[in-house]
């Protein structure tokens, strides 16, 4: 199975807790204004990486603590992204998401969408919400905006209400 995608990184210490390999998804509805990576939003753009490639690069990886799936949206390739999240968590590593959507819109999109649904839940920690440059924070973690949120993911869908992580 293939994602299409915008860039890969290897190592990161800026896209969730403790170092990372993130994945940039290709293609985004969102168009936040003065948006991080503007070249994401075609979603023809960018290339073509195999699920096995990516999780042969993160094997390879040392040190890792999880994989970040980012964007553009990766809500936009749910179903070859909720495949990526759930061979990574085999390899015992976590899954931090980034979304222009709300946890709430999520929830909403996944009683549509099964594999809207498996991704969310294959997820540790959401980042969610779009950017909003009037709100732009460079002392928050792992965020751009003071209106996205660092959600728990587990916790918010076991008790039906969101958890946030301070960072």
């Amino acid at each position: 199975m293939k994602i299409r995608v915008g860039g890969f990184t290897r190592e990161s210490v800026v896209d969730g807790p403790g170092i990372r390999a993130v994945v940039y998804a290709q293609g985004c509805p969102h168009h936040c204004p003065h948006c991080h990576n503007p070249s994401t939003w075609d979603p023809r753009g960018g290339y073509e990486l195999d699920i096995d490639e990516i999780i042969g690069l993160v094997k390879d990886t040392g040190l890792l603590r999880g994989i970040t799936l980012s964007g553009g949206e990766p809500f936009l390739q749910a179903e070859p992204m909720a495949e990526l999240a759930a061979r990574t968590k085999d390899l015992g590593l976590d899954v931090v998401t980034y979304t222009g959507y709300t946890f709430e819109e999520l929830l909403e999109m996944s009683r549509r969408d099964s594999s809207v649904a498996r991704l969310l839940s294959l997820t540790d920690i959401l980042i969610d919400g779009p950017y909003r440059h009037e709100e732009r924070d460079l002392t928050l973690a792992f965020r751009g905006s003071r209106n996205q949120r660092i959600i728990d993911v587990k916790m918010s869908l076991r008790e039906g209400r969101v958890y946030t992580l301070d960072y």
